[in-house]
């Protein structure tokens, strides 16, 4: 098998590129899960657009307000002890800082992990909790998308094949804004997760509001607890409601038998870590 590999030197080169080789083209970033893919056989390109000559793909900027830009390149390591990320969403930097092992995260990058959808990975979950945003660019032009509906299904996003993730934006955070993240492994802590759950909320008067659950590795995609969601939102941090509205999380996840856990075992995990998640928020309030 021969691979062409291209190193364009700008976006709108990366993007002329795709189009020229259409379904003979693959975008690589960090490598970490192309390389998997191409040994076990399940991509043969023709052509591999490696994004790692583009100016400024990892940089990192936080504007007035708080909010922050990553660029698609920037590699996991780099995520967990950016100052400007421990600054805003030290929440964030602790969860990346759980991605498999160190020479992963100094190779895996934030784009690279949006984009190959891996239901079990991360930084998904989480960004997804926080209502992050994708900046895509295409041949129409840049446009954002939230990382929760980028995501539709195991390792399938709603890119078009022409369109590469440039940024991740995470919206600017209150003073009463709280986040979590928990990973729970069967076997190594550098495991894909069995579960995992990330929850934010602005935490006002000791109540939930503006709360957002996503759990990892019990579906296609990071899957939103809606049902807690709406049953916690605007009530108290109470461990007894807590407890009361955890169990409806089993009408928002999808869980299958594998390696890591039998669906009926990431179903308990699912509501013990998404109970973990809620009392930890309500006790920062």
């Amino acid at each position: 098998m021969s691979i062409t590999y291209h190193a364009p030197a700008s976006w709108d080169e990366a993007r002329t590129l795709l189009a020229e080789h259409g379904d003979d083209a693959t975008v690589v970033a960090g490598g970490t899960a192309f390389t998997l893919l191409l040994r076990q056989g399940l991509i043969r390109p023709g052509h591999v657009v490696g994004l790692q000559r583009v100016p400024h793909a990892s940089r990192i900027d936080v504007d007035a307000h708080g909010g922050i830009a990553i660029g698609a390149m920037t590699t996991h390591t780099s995520l967990e002890h950016a100052d400007a990320i421990r600054r805003t969403w030290p929440e964030l930097a602790d969860a990346v800082a759980k991605v498999a092992t160190v020479r992963v995260r100094n190779q895996a990058t934030i784009g690279g992990s949006l984009a190959h959808a891996d239901p079990a990975s991360d930084a998904p979950v989480m960004l997804a909790a926080l209502a992050a945003q994708a900046l895509v660019v295409g041949e129409d032009g840049a446009h954002r998308v939230p990382v929760d509906e980028l995501l539709v299904d195991t390792f399938t996003t709603s890119l078009l094949p022409t369109e590469v993730i440039r940024a991740v934006e995470v919206p600017a955070r209150t003073p009463a804004t709280r986040a979590v993240y928990l990973k729970y492994t069967l076997r190594s802590v550098d495991d894909y997760a069995t579960v995992s759950v990330a929850a934010r909320a602005d935490m006002n008067d000791g109540r939930f509001d503006a709360l957002r659950i996503f759990l990892g590795g019990v579906g296609p995609r990071p899957m939103r607890a809606v049902s807690v969601d709406r049953a916690l939102t605007g009530q108290a941090a109470d461990e007894a409601l807590i407890a009361d509205a955890v169990p409806l999380v089993d009408d928002d996840i999808d869980p299958i038998d594998d390696v890591r856990g039998s669906a009926a075992y990431k179903r308990e995990m699912a509501r013990v870590f998404t109970q973990r998640a809620l009392t930890a928020l309500g006790r920062m309030a």
